[in-house]
């Protein structure tokens, strides 16, 4: 056998367990809140590993790699930040969110929490929370297609096109079927296999390139710069790095975990999975684009094609082709984990959030599977048109998509948890400026300074207090599930 043949055959081995796993799920979904949220079911493993796999994306393997590639460990101000901010969402969010859309009308979605929490004829910030849902998801689902495509042309040579295709249809066929459950599941498959790829890759790249001491030394000889977190920093540009962390308390692929474990008594173990799956494969992805540097620099006649395909050129270079085929997955796992939690997300803030606000909410579970079904499909299908003509890296399609859940869902999610005074038309006026100052801000020369997501969240945060101080009136029964989740947070704790 070719090592490309090797490398497929591991490849295809990995595309049949996902569809397997999304057949498995299928098998257990009975109504809208098992396609949408597994029932509330998920483990605090699972829960962990799903919400990190679904959160790194393509950009853990490819995109932090190639930044810090050719810029340095500079770059790797955007790791620290998502690690802060990752543990203050566990931290903060978590608990809060599980117990409070259980006591709220046990809403599965973003958007239904908001609707539910606010009482007040909240529809309309329902509708568009769905909608800034969508536009922004399929602006995030078409950077995973397009990662896909990078990967079968940076691997095989594969045309961009077919590469797309391929990896959009084995995710969109085992979320189809399968729903959140299986996203789930598949995630912590997934995610295992990032962390095992991620820390196997440097570790045997150090030996290569003569141990950590000659790997440095190398590094130094070509550019003492990449070593270094502040030498080429600019306040503005740690800053924005660091704000990347403010986008998590937006992300409703992220937080909807949060929803779905057992019980907040779990959230604690969950998190200290999860931060410390995090910290490894973000030193991983980090510690692999310092070893390929010190690797080229030693072997002028190897080439990189790519920077964003430094893991992938390392994984071929260093192992078996059929154990290269296994790392080679993992790439596959961190896009296809991302895309299908967003997926889910999208088509449930089409059916619950949409569909049912506008026109039906009396239809029967298997209608609203179906739809859920066929919104996966659109979706995909939308995205993909985007994704046909790759014409942006990787990482900006994620930072802009990142930065618009961040500023429009950010401060609203920890306001609607935190202050009962909050009020729906604060949180809706907030959402908007937030949504539109990430658009606006993302699209001039602005965003070259400062990222977007810095002035989006700040805004959106000023605007959603003074009007919500402008039309706050006493609602009996917000009033009444709100001191009904801090009794049940107590509880819990006790």
């Amino acid at each position: 056998m070719t090592d490309t043949m090797y490398q497929l055959l591991a490849i295809i081995i990995y595309f049949l367990g996902m569809i397997g796993i999304g057949l498995y799920a299928y098998r257990r979904i009975f109504n809208l809140n098992d396609y949408m949220l597994g029932g509330r079911s998920l483990g605090p493993a699972v829960s962990a590993l799903s919400a990190g796999a679904a959160d790194m994306s393509q950009w853990l393997l490819m995109g932090l790699p190639g930044a810090i590639y050719v810029s340095g460990l500079v770059e790797g101000w955007i790791a620290i930040g998502l690690t802060i901010g990752a543990w203050l969402n566990w931290r903060l969010v978590a608990p809060r969110l599980r117990v409070y859309t259980h006591v709220s009308n046990d809403s599965i979605t973003i958007p239904s929490f908001f609707d539910n929490r606010f009482k007040e004829n909240a529809k309309i910030l329902r509708i568009v929370t769905g909608i800034i849902i969508l536009v922004y998801f399929t602006f995030y689902v078409s950077s995973g297609l397009v990662a896909g495509g990078v990967f079968f042309e940076s691997s095989f040579g594969y045309d961009y096109h077919l590469g797309l295709l391929v990896v959009g249809g084995v995710i969109v066929l085992y979320t189809l079927f399968g729903g959140f459950l299986a996203v789930s599941y598949t995630d912590f498959v997934q995610g295992t296999i990032m962390f095992l790829a991620l820390v196997s890759v440097p570790i045997i790249g150090v030996f290569v390139t003569g141990g950590i001491g000659e790997t440095i030394e190398t590094i130094k000889s070509f550019d003492p710069n990449l070593l270094s977190l502040t030498a080429t920093a600019t306040a503005t540009g740690v800053i924005s790095s660091l704000a990347w962390g403010l986008g998590y308390f937006g992300q409703p692929h992220i937080i909807v975990r949060f929803m779905a474990i057992k019980s907040a008594k779990e959230i604690k173990q969950a998190r200290r999975i999860g931060i410390g799956w995090m910290i490894l494969t973000l030193a991983g992805a980090a510690a692999t684009a310092l070893v390929g540097v010190a690797y080229f620099q030693q072997h002028a006649d190897v080439k990189l094609i790519d920077s964003e395909a430094v893991f992938i050129q390392m994984g071929q270079i260093l192992f078996h082709p059929f154990i290269a085929g296994i790392l080679l997955s993992a790439v596959l796992a961190a896009i296809m984990s991302t895309v299908s939690s967003q997926l889910i997300v999208t088509s449930s803030a089409l059916v619950e959030d949409i569909y049912k606000a506008i026109f039906k909410s009396d239809a029967n579970q298997k209608t609203y599977i179906f739809l859920g079904r066929i919104a996966v499909l659109v979706i995909a299908i939308i995205a993909g048109i985007f994704a046909w003509e790759k014409s942006d890296t990787i990482l900006n399609l994620v930072a802009f998509a990142w930065a618009g859940f961040g500023a429009a869902f950010g401060p609203t999610v920890l306001l609607s948890l935190y202050w009962r005074k909050f009020t729906s038309q604060g949180a809706l006026s907030g959402m908007i400026v937030g949504a539109i100052t990430v658009f606006v801000w993302g699209n001039s020369f602005l965003s070259e300074y400062l990222y977007e997501i810095v002035p989006g969240f700040i805004l959106n945060l000023i605007v959603a207090v003074l009007v919500s101080k402008m039309t706050y009136k006493s609602i009996p029964e917000v009033e009444k599930e709100f001191d009904e989740t801090l009794r049940l947070l107590k509880e819990e704790h006790e």
